[in-house]
């Protein structure tokens, strides 16, 4: 009986430690494949993809119309009156001293003949050929000044599409609105639909609008030509 009972006892170990051997090795097991970084996530985000621009995101794209700091507003003034001329008087040994005041600024806001501005712009874009047309608008209003008289007024607009430094399309409208009231402003929308560059490839064209007070020089004709007459001497 107690040869019996010892075995069972022993048998019972066996299996015990076996068991806690097998767990054991289980863990190591895990441990170590855990250890190598297998079956973790990395936490480290992918890298972005580098942006790319669609064909449909370029076929759909129209170029922004921005107003250029100093070309939204464009104003006219009257000529100034003459000086009168001196008279004559006493010499300068006769005359009073001058006081030590300097002179009032003219006041120019009495001389505007009227003030244009510029409030809206928007386009338009289709593609053929290659080609990329715009039609560009431009909305404002002229306000008369205290030397307006009703007429038509000429404002120089000028429509520009650049690629970077490179100009594609640029312009100078002398467009003419009648003013009928010179107590309210009156609106006017001008649109150049004549506006025609290169397909783009990219997102990169820009196009301006505004006022553009810069007279053209007036072209020199080289044809014209200086003559000179040959001196003839006298014989006798």
């Amino acid at each position: 009986m107690g040869f019996r009972s010892f075995n069972r006892r022993f048998v019972a170990g066996l299996a015990l430690t076996g068991f806690m051997l097998a767990a054991a090795g289980c863990q190591s097991s895990d441990n170590g494949v855990l250890g190598l970084g297998f079956g973790k996530k990395d936490p480290t985000p992918p890298p972005p993809a580098d942006p790319k621009v669609l064909a449909s995101q370029l076929q759909a794209y129209c170029p922004k119309v921005t107003v250029r700091d100093g070309t939204a507003f464009f104003n006219t003034y009257a000529k100034a009156a003459p000086a009168p001329k001196k008279k004559k008087g006493p010499t300068a040994s006769d005359a009073q001293p001058a006081p030590d005041t300097a002179a009032a600024p003219a006041d120019d806001s009495l001389n505007i003949i009227y003030q244009a501005s510029v409030t809206d712009v928007t386009r338009d874009c289709s593609r053929a050929n290659g080609s990329l047309s715009m039609k560009i608008a431009v909305a404002g209003k002229i306000v008369p000044g205290p030397k307006f008289s009703p007429g038509t007024i000429t404002m120089p607009i000028r429509i520009a599409v650049m690629h970077g430094a490179d100009v594609l399309y640029s312009q100078l409208h002398q467009y003419q609105v009648q003013v009928t009231d010179p107590s309210v402003a009156t609106q006017f929308v001008f649109t150049d639909s004549n506006v025609v560059v290169p397909e783009p490839s990219a997102q990169d064209y820009q196009a301006y609008a505004g006022y553009d007070e810069t007279t053209p020089k007036a072209a020199t004709d080289k044809s014209k030509k200086k003559t000179h007459r040959k001196k003839v001497t006298a014989t006798n």
